[in-house]
């Protein structure tokens, strides 16, 4: 199979495309490397790849429909992974129109192309941070999400409702799997697994905002890939599914993970609670497990074990 992934060069989308070729598929990557986190950094991400025949690399915008329906239809591509996005729930608060932009206008670039391009299967990443503060918890997909807290927030909900869109119109077959909170090797660096990690192995105090007792569905990109797959896999018709971690993890209790996974003391720098942050994600799995025989295997504790060991192998760090 011949799968087009946008945004490939990224943390997930690296590992998906790992995973993909590992498989046997064909992957046609493409990603514009933008400056929201080190291109060098994505560069690296697709460096073992290179040497595979049945990977294909393109430089290049999601909002450039032409150029992402030509890639369509010259690598006859029969469904596409659209991961392509402009992260970061803070940063869309200071940057809504750029996020908008990517997120929204980016989105119905990819539909359109596919139009054109006569491909209807689509696997499309979306958020946790659709559910705004909802009351409800586990967070279930038929829960209201009307209420986003963010631009980042809307532009997810705007795209899955652009996804509908075509599924109604021309009979696109669409997986939108919201994710909750990804970490593991390839993390970005401004994410709190990475930057509390950098800050304990470099000595600096870890900044906390809030209470600290916002808690998460934390998850292992390797759970989340394996949650790709089997969407691309049983994808029919319109769904929306969480694809998440185990359970639940507060502020605090990720900081004492980490702490024991570096064998370090952590101090911490207490700042207000930032705009646009939720207080809980939990995410309900039940559909996953129904629809795409979905269920995460790695625990936090272990996870993060992992994450430390890699980071230091990456930055040369040494624990004491």
């Amino acid at each position: 199979m011949t799968i087009f992934v946008t945004g490939a060069a990224g943390f997930i989308g690296s590992h998906l495309t790992e995973r993909l070729l590992t498989a046997g598929h064909s992957v046609v990557a493409l990603d514009n490397l933008d400056g929201q986190y080190s291109p060098a950094d994505k560069r690296l991400n697709i460096e073992p790849f290179w040497s595979n025949t049945r990977f294909h690399f393109v430089e290049g915008d999601i909002r450039d429909q032409s150029l992402v329906a030509d890639l369509l239809r010259r690598y006859r591509c029969q469904v596409v992974v659209h991961l392509a996005a402009r992260t970061g729930v803070r940063a869309s608060v200071y940057e809504p129109a750029v996020c908008l932009d990517v997120n929204v206008s980016g989105t119905l670039s990819v539909l359109e192309a596919m139009r054109s391009a006569q491909v209807s299967r689509l696997v499309m990443a979306s958020s946790s941070s659709v559910y705004g503060n909802s009351p409800h918890l586990p967070f279930r997909e038929d829960d209201a999400v009307a209420q986003p807290l963010s631009p980042y927030a809307m532009s997810k909900r705007s795209a899955e409702l652009l996804a509908h869109t075509y599924h109604h119109l021309y009979g696109f077959d669409v997986a939108c799997l919201r994710f909750f909170t990804v970490y593991g090797p390839r993390q970005r660096p401004e994410m709190a697994i990475t930057r509390f990690t950098r800050q304990l192995l470099d000595g600096e105090p870890i900044t906390l905002y809030g209470s600290g007792n916002t808690a998460r569905n934390y998850t292992h990109v390797h759970d989340t890939v394996s949650g790709i797959v089997q969407a691309i896999q049983y994808i029919k018709g319109f769904n929306i599914v969480n694809i998440a971690g185990p359970s639940s993890t507060s502020l605090h209790e990720l900081v004492q993970l980490l702490e024991r996974a570096t064998g370090l003391p952590a101090r911490i720098d207490w700042q207000p609670e930032q705009p646009g942050d939720v207080y809980c994600t939990q995410a309900d799995l039940r559909r996953a497990a129904d629809q795409l025989h979905y269920k995460p295997s790695i625990l936090l504790k272990d996870g993060l074990r992992d994450f430390v060991a890699w980071y230091q192998q990456i930055h040369g760090t040494v624990m004491v």
